[in-house]
């Protein structure tokens, strides 16, 4: 009877083990394929910023070159991730960007240096 009580006590207390509630963590900057296709050749930094938000990273050995990085991770599920590159030229207008995960418009596609 103690074997029993035992293995029933062992077993609804292991059983709840999997119940833990996990958080979703949603980081960096979200983006939509909407925001991509507002971009124009030729927009300024401020034009961009307004876009598309606050750029994650600003390269410093690259002048004119900022980064969008998105991670979503659910409690329970895949990671998502999506990237962008956003390019300016030396008039600090927007020449390219690069990004993977969206559909880039022919004149906004960046040229390989």
């Amino acid at each position: 009877m103690k074997n029993v009580l035992l293995a029933l006590t062992l077993g609804l207390g292991l059983s709840g083990c999997g119940l833990v509630y996990k958080i979703d963590v949603p980081q960096g900057n979200y983006l939509e394929q909407d925001q991509i296709n507002k971009l124009q050749p030729g927009m300024s930094h401020e034009q961009v910023s307004y876009v598309l938000g606050t750029p994650l990273l600003k390269d410093s050995f690259k002048d004119g070159t900022w980064y969008y990085k998105y991670s979503y991770r659910p409690g329970r599920g895949k990671v998502v991730e999506k990237q962008v590159v956003v390019h300016f030229d030396k008039a600090g207008k927007l020449a390219g960007i690069e990004a993977p995960d969206f559909k880039v418009p022919d004149t906004l596609k960046a040229k390989a240096n």
